[in-house]
């Protein structure tokens, strides 16, 4: 099968396409005939070896892949690795059966970002109606998802940030109430002004730097700040609890893989709810590009520099 490679560490250029034996499913494995790959900012970390889970060469990336079994169950599914190929395999309990009426597309802006988003906002900072809540990088896979979640369940404001107009105005278009540009000399200030002189209630936040050092400052009393990512590479400031404590606030740390420990199908819960809004119309996946195989290196590249926004995917058969 095609796949590609990662056969030493770094950035885009060392991703491959290479012709590899086809994956043989062991015990509780299933194999996935993938008709389209997911693509993820954590895949960019895993392929310089900066993630959370380390990883051994020589490696095949992508962690979701959406296709079919050889008996025909359409399933979106979560390979510890391999989903950057024809074929992948993924572990039984990691693969949940996708309705017909939903796109590839829509399967995997769920799996992953979607399911992020909920956890995000109904576990993490408990999200309750009427609050405030800031969406940093809201043009992407789990911002644009966030905003439009954080509408469906009664968010009192809604206020995004992105890059650029044109992701500003996307989230305006997804429903945020005001948008801020993350490059604001003062974001503090910048935050607090478009929530009406209020300090904010909720932060998603996957940026680090200093965008984190200025939403904490931004919190009001009992605020919440969910850190699920530093895709600038730059770690904030360290906090001391007393800061904390001084100004009733608290902060969240959300790596999706963790759901898995919690009892229940965390999981099919989170899909079940968000392929529902879906079909209400309520939410959607923005396509932020499709890529051949032999364009995986391009995906990376314009990744890692911002230029993309919404739900990037890998066509294996081209």
């Amino acid at each position: 099968m095609r796949a590609i490679q990662i056969t030493e560490f770094g950035g885009p250029e060392v991703l491959g396409l290479a012709e590899l034996p086809d994956p043989v499913p062991g015990p509780g494995e299933i194999l996935v005939e993938v008709s389209r790959a997911g693509v993820n900012y954590a895949d960019t970390h895993q392929a310089e070896n900066s993630y959370l889970a380390k990883v051994t060469l020589p490696l095949v990336p992508g962690a979701e892949v959406v296709g079919r079994t050889p008996e025909g169950r359409r399933v979106v599914a979560l390979p510890t690795s391999g989903g950057y190929a024809e074929k992948a395999l993924a572990p039984a309990a990691m693969a949940w059966d996708v309705p017909e009426t939903v796109d590839d597309l829509t399967a995997l802006g769920m799996v992953v970002q979607g399911a992020s988003a909920w956890v995000l906002l109904r576990r993490s900072v408990h999200l309750e109606p009427g609050e405030s809540v800031v969406v940093h990088a809201a043009a992407g896979g789990v911002g644009s998802l966030a905003v439009q979640l954080a509408k469906a369940w009664g968010a009192g404001r809604v206020i995004a940030t992105a890059s650029s107009k044109e992701k500003r105005d996307l989230a305006l278009e997804l429903g945020a109430d005001a948008v801020v540009d993350p490059a604001e000399p003062d974001l503090k200030a910048a935050l607090i002004e478009a929530n009406e002189g209020r300090r904010v209630d909720v932060v998603l936040e996957m940026t680090g730097g200093t965008v984190t050092d200025q939403s904490l400052l931004a919190l009001a009393p009992f605020g919440r700040l969910a850190f699920y990512g530093m895709a600038s590479r730059q770690a904030p400031q360290p906090v001391q609890p007393g800061t904390l404590l001084a100004r009733s606030t608290t902060i969240a740390g959300m790596w999706l893989a963790h759901v898995f420990q919690l009892p229940g199908d965390v999981m099919r819960t989170a899909l079940e709810e968000l392929f529902a809004l879906v079909a209400e119309g309520r939410l959607r996946v923005i396509p932020g590009g499709e890529y051949g195989l032999s364009e995986a290196r391009r995906a990376h590249e314009e990744l890692r520099a911002r230029r993309t926004t919404g739900k990037l995917l890998i066509d294996p058969s081209r």
